[in-house]
């Protein structure tokens, strides 16, 4: 038995979660009301992440700060304006390949109960009220805007504190982040518990009638991350980009896939910055950012339901709405996580810009909640794993100005 688990320590963690994946599969399809009570692995794990990201969010970015030297580059501008010019050209991607697919929906009523926000002022408002969010409750409620806010002004006011609190202040954070290597080490069955759930209670039938809608969305996903964001990190790093996008996409995007929440992939991003040699005084600040605010795949689902909703209603477009839509869904995007529901509760907002009614954009919302088993997998996927893509690319980025070797390859 020893033994077996030395073999099994040896092999890489992305295998261990392919290895889970296809059990995971086997078991659901061979025999389904058997696998169901494995099921709650998945439930374990997840919920696990999501209690240990927002404490090791807080304790990550205030250490960092905390620690930071004067004169030390963290690259956070040029990670910024990655995240906001990727999140742009996901939006004004899809707009462009819906205009291309266009795609008409049957409409049937689905989200009754639920109140989207009345406006862009409305997303900023709740993003605004969210910082300034009591720190106990910012973590209860997983606020991450507010943990963010906190994490930041316990930083800048630790600066000046004693060698042994900053010690002290480290080795807390050190410890937290062994905590999420045990979690993580979990992964393989996380992932064959959320698989088995997955393919158990939902199935793909409901899909079908919405074959050509997903195919826009998942279409325009792909080609965001597998052209748009390559031609981004190319443009940064001079360099062939794709080791690096596959890097991100097998070891972040695929446990991003299965937990739907780019929240409960932080850990995992943080560690594969680890292992890309990353400076933690950047990416310990950037990956909970853009967990927040770098939201390309929700740029895509808004854009594209919405377009759907348009030529479903057989309204007219010009150029100018429609790149005033990228802009649009580039804010919503960003807004997202300020929002109970997600880029989903956003589309009645982008569909205002046409003037259809809420009662037409809530029936919209209603055919997202049908394919958000896979939208939102993909989209989670393609949002988390651009974290590190833009955080890796700024960095270096700055390593090809000063000279150094990029070795995308090795990492």
């Amino acid at each position: 038995m020893k033994n077996i688990q030395q073999k099994w320590n040896q092999v890489s963690l992305v295998k261990q979660i392919i290895i889970g994946l296809i059990i995971g599969i086997l078991l659901a399809v061979i025999i389904p009301e058997a696998a169901k009570p494995v099921a709650i692995l998945g439930t374990l794990f997840v919920g696990a992440l999501k209690a240990i990201a927002p404490v090791l969010v807080l304790v990550l970015v205030m250490s960092a700060i905390a620690q930071h030297k004067s004169g030390h580059k963290t690259n956070m501008k040029s990670i910024i304006g990655l995240y906001l010019l990727g999140t742009f050209l996901a939006g004004l991607i899809a707009v462009i390949v819906s205009f291309i697919f266009p795609v008409s929906l049957s409409l049937a009523d689905g989200a009754e109960d639920i109140t989207p926000p009345s406006g862009v002022t409305e997303v900023l408002k709740t993003l605004l009220l969210n910082v300034v969010d009591n720190p106990v409750n910012a973590i209860v409620n997983a606020n991450y805007i507010g943990i963010l806010a906190w994490a930041i002004v316990l930083g800048l006011a630790l600066r000046n504190a004693a060698d042994t609190t900053k010690t002290l202040i480290s080795n807390f954070s050190d410890a937290v982040s062994k905590m999420v290597a045990w979690v993580i080490k979990f992964a393989p069955l996380g992932i064959m518990g959320l698989v088995i759930e997955s393919i158990t209670t939902n199935g793909l039938e409901s899909l079908l009638s919405y074959g050509k809608l997903l195919a826009v969305l998942i279409g325009c996903m792909v080609f965001v991350a597998l052209v748009v964001n390559p031609i981004i990190v190319f443009a940064a790093i001079r360099q062939n980009p794709y080791p690096l996008v596959f890097k991100c996409l097998k070891e972040s995007g695929i446990t991003a896939f299965f937990t739907r929440s780019s929240a409960s992939n932080i850990p995992v991003n943080m560690r594969l910055c680890e292992d890309l040699g990353l400076d933690k005084d950047s990416y310990s600040v950037s990956i909970p950012l853009g967990a927040t605010i770098n939201m390309a795949g929700a740029a895509v689902t808004i854009s594209v339901l919405t377009l759907a909703a348009v030529h479903t209603l057989g309204i007219q477009v010009d150029l100018p709405t429609a790149i005033l839509l990228s802009v649009v869904a580039a804010i919503c995007a960003c807004g997202a996580s300020g929002v109970a529901g997600g880029s989903l509760l956003l589309i009645p907002l982008a569909c205002s810009l046409f003037g259809i009614p809420a009662d037409i954009a809530m029936q919209v919302v209603g055919v997202g909640f049908v394919i958000g088993v896979l939208q939102d997998s993909f989209e989670t996927s393609l949002n988390s794993s651009t974290d590190v893509l833009f955080t890796a690319a700024a960095e270096y980025k700055e390593w090809r100005k000063e000279g150094k070797q990029i070795s995308i390859h090795k990492a």
